[in-house]
């Protein structure tokens, strides 16, 4: 799950609040100053989402590594799956799995003598 290029990050809109504050600093009315707590309590939540998305970045990478560990760990052995088949209709197929490729979007495939599934499409997995 990561971010597309047209979201803003915490760092940008902070960045943006940075010039923006700058801004109404440079043209405030000296006599009716800017309310500081308001002030520090924003700077406060763009902390809190910067932390937020670094935890999310890690998280991500984690679940990335835990389940290329368990597709690896899937070789050799035999797992069911549904399969659409020419009528129509879904059948539920067996293969042991000879190979596992992890293709450049981080998806997983199994690959066995007849088929290739994702690891999403495993129903139960036998030894």
């Amino acid at each position: 799950m990561s971010l597309s290029s047209t979201t803003a990050t915490a760092s940008d809109i902070q960045m943006d609040y940075m010039k923006l504050l700058i801004t109404q600093l440079q043209n405030q009315n000296p006599l009716e100053p800017l309310d500081n707590n308001e002030m520090a309590s924003q700077l406060t939540q763009f902390s809190q989402l910067q932390q937020l998305e670094t935890m999310n970045q890690s998280f991500e990478r984690i679940l990335t590594s835990v389940e290329r560990n368990y597709g690896d760990s899937l070789l050799g052995k035999e797992v069911s799956f549904a399969v659409e088949t020419e009528t129509g209709t879904v059948d539920t197929q067996k293969g042991t799995v000879e190979q596992v490729y992890h293709n450049t979007d981080g998806e997983i495939w199994l690959m066995m003598e007849d088929y290739a599934i994702t690891l999403e499409d495993v129903q139960s997995v036998k030894n």
